[in-house]
């Protein structure tokens, strides 16, 4: 796909020059000449480490294989996802502060008062919603204030793009033929290019659980309990007829266990620009190539009754959005990007331009389709997409959201224990603080109807250190690159990590990392770790978190005995999710909507190391709107009782309410039903608990 390039109009102010495009607002590079630091990738973080390295006096080039620079910050993504704005600081916290003050400027707001956005303070040092081209001519002023000369439309030979001696780089090699030289180099693509072509380890996909000890990476059927498929729809081309294939996008085959490894990949999207302002919209429009059976699964979805509207507009300046995936169907094209990570450029176009003209098909046929619902019909008339939005790229984003690619293994891997706290690198280069947020990666079929699979939001936590040994390579493979970026993470790690305001933290360390390397004369795994953070505190990074401490209301780990969470259970009918209420098990707990009433349960089966007789309590949150009828089955070694639990009143043992004790044999044996039989109100289903009498 061809990109023209983009026209930056700059309304003169205080803070910002005017300039006419990206590229004629920097300096141009000298290929002669040898760079201390070599950045490939004009993403957000490679912007924030080009800026570092010339403050601290060292040359540098940054290298964009594109045309547009910043990455996705520029590319749709305006609604910032950071979990704690404490955690940020440094150059990534100096972008943010820039966008305010360009907001602060009454000339800057067109079709809304600065007093009218929600997210706009003037009592605030920082502004994190913004539009996208802002976002660009923030980064364009910044790197142009620092001096960086920047290389446009030059992408890495993927065959043969790096020069390496003695375990270094020398110089990597474009396609072009153009030969760029350095002392130490940084990849900050969000594919992991150079790190791949250097010959460092990497990996693509999810790692079983039993890699790393962890509990929520791998295929993940029972936590995927957010944007899924509420009713039950039919996933066959003719409708109850297996024989007549599926449609397109779901998985025939049966998965494996939960925690089982594989090579998929969580969903890409675009971020989109979209406006209610009617004289700044374009229409949505039908795509060459339209494919009306990649969405006869929405609408079957709104057949069976589903009126949610499937997307997340969040509101930037200007009536604008920054839009998102949500819900059972939407822009998320689940399945369709496996090949990507380590896919060509002709291969990557290809994939690009099938998830446009899925994510363009789709806004149409909401739009228009007469199966959608007209409520859901006439909201995507109201907002389109913004007509003075990726204006060389027919008002759609040039960046695809990529979720993940590959991910570096190095000599430390940060894991689901770092994010929660059970393991404390001492060698931090910066802080992470999102939930570990994984977005679906297949639909699959269970018991004749379509679910999606993959979604793990888990969170509770406070900001967590992020390893320096996770941003380089092990000595033995690269002894001058770094990648912050495509960092060492496990799947469910990463999926925490990978914010843009930690890009561009981790672009600023890993920048500082290499300077002081040239500067010590040392590879770049012997870096004197305390230098690097005193100088990445003198320059205002956040190391370490002093502020409030985060636990779950009730963590699954500080229970003794067995104990199972509401996803370890097998729901039948469709089941919401919440953490409205102020305490309970674990991430969230599960209610009934208050409907579909003999239609619900929820199962728990234990699975017992010891026979013998164990103390059950069901614990869940109490509230005035809940079933006071509550029907609770136990079935055990020789019986079954039914109990009926009232869970509007506070339990007799807070937190739990004590069922009885009962016998179970060995192994998997007996269970726990909720039911939502003839009851008066929402039933909860939280989380079960098995003690042992010694």
């Amino acid at each position: 796909m061809k990109i023209t390039s983009l026209s930056l109009l700059v309304v003169a102010s205080m803070f910002f020059s005017l300039v006419s495009t990206a590229g004629a607002a920097l300096r141009q590079p000298d290929l002669n000449q040898k760079y201390d630091l070599v950045v490939y990738g004009g993403t957000s973080g490679g912007i924030a480490a080009a800026i570092q390295t010339k403050r601290m006096g060292k040359s540098v080039i940054l290298i964009e294989p594109g045309q547009h620079l910043g990455g996705l910050t520029s590319g749709g993504l305006g609604a910032t996802d950071i979990g704690n704005k404490g955690a940020i600081g440094g150059v990534s916290r100096e972008f943010y502060q820039n966008i305010k003050k360009y907001y602060d400027d009454p000339r800057h707001w067109k079709q809304e008062e600065a007093a009218d956005f929600a997210g706009y303070s003037k009592e605030e040092d920082a502004l994190w919603k913004f539009e996208p081209h802002v976002a660009e001519l923030v980064y364009v002023q910044m790197l142009e204030e620092a001096d960086v000369p920047v290389f446009f439309e030059e992408r890495l030979d993927l065959k043969s793009g790096v020069e390496k001696s003695e375990g270094r780089i020398d110089a990597i090699v474009m396609e072009s033929g153009k030969r760029i030289r350095g002392e130490m180099f940084l990849d900050t693509t969000y594919e992991g290019d150079l790190m791949a072509v250097t010959g460092v380890s990497y990996h693509v996909g999810r790692e079983a659980n039993d890699t790393y000890g962890e509990t929520l990476n791998g295929i993940q059927v029972k936590n995927a309990v957010y944007h899924q498929f509420e009713h039950d729809v039919d996933p066959y081309i003719v409708s109850g007829d297996p024989f007549s294939g599926v449609l397109p996008g779901i998985n025939p085959e049966p998965l494996a266990e939960d925690g089982t490894g594989d090579d998929c990949v969580q969903a890409y999207c675009f971020r989109m620009c979209t406006t209610d302002v009617a004289e700044n919209q374009v229409d949505w429009v039908k795509p060459e190539g339209y494919d009306p059976l990649q969405y006869e699964l929405l609408l079957r979805n709104f057949d069976a009754g589903d009126r949610r509207i499937p997307w997340n507009p969040v509101f930037m300046p200007n009536r604008k959005t920054d839009t998102n995936n949500n819900f059972a169907f939407s822009t998320d094209y689940i399945g369709m990007n496996y090949d990507y990570p380590n896919a060509n450029y002709a291969e990557r176009e290809e994939i690009f331009n099938d998830h446009l003209v899925y994510q363009q098909g789709l806004m149409w046929t909401l739009a228009n389709h007469p199966r959608v619902p007209e409520e859901v019909r006439e909201h995507f008339q109201r907002l389109k997409p913004a007509k003075d939005e990726f204006t060389d790229h027919h008002n759609w984003p040039h960046q695809l959201y990529i979720r993940e690619a590959r991910r570096m293994v190095s000599d430390y891997v940060m894991t689901q224990h770092d994010c929660q706290g059970r393991t404390i690198p001492q060698d931090a280069v910066g802080l992470a603080a999102y939930t570990m947020d994984s977005h679906n990666i297949q639909r699959h079929i269970v018991d004749g109807v379509v679910r999606n699979e993959g979604d793990v939001q888990v969170g509770g936590f406070s900001p967590y250190p992020i390893s320096y040994r996770s941003i380089r390579p092990s000595k033995e493979e690269c002894r001058n690159l770094l990648v912050p970026m495509c960092l060492s993470a496990s799947h469910i790690a990463y999926g925490s990590i990978r914010m843009e305001p930690v890009f561009m933290v981790l672009g600023q360390s890993a920048a500082t990392a290499a300077c002081q390397a040239i500067d010590q004369r040392v590879d770049i795994q012997d870096v004197d770790v305390e230098q690097l953070q005193a100088k990445l505190c003198e320059d205002k990074q956040v190391l370490v978190w002093t502020g409030a401490i985060k636990k779950p209301p009730i963590s699954l780990t500080d229970l003794e005995g067995i104990v199972l969470d509401e996803t370890d259970a097998v729901r039948k009918g469709a089941w919401r999710f919440s953490k409205g209420s102020p305490v309970f098990v674990g991430g969230y707990y599960a209610h009934d909507f208050d409907n579909g009433k003999g239609e619900k349960s929820v199962t728990w089966t234990p699975k017992f190391e010891k026979a013998g007789e164990y103390v059950v309590r069901l614990y869940f949150p109490p509230q005035g709107n809940r079933a006071s009828n509550v029907p609770v089955t136990i079935e055990y070694e020789g019986g079954k009782k039914v109990i009926i639990v009232d869970q509007r009143a506070t339990p007799q043992e807070r937190p739990f309410t004590t069922l009885g004790a009962f016998r179970f044999a060995a192994g998997e044996s007996g269970s726990i039903t909720i039911s939502n039989e003839g009851t008066d109100g929402y039933v909860i289903a939280d989380a079960v608990q098995f003690i042992l009498i010694k």
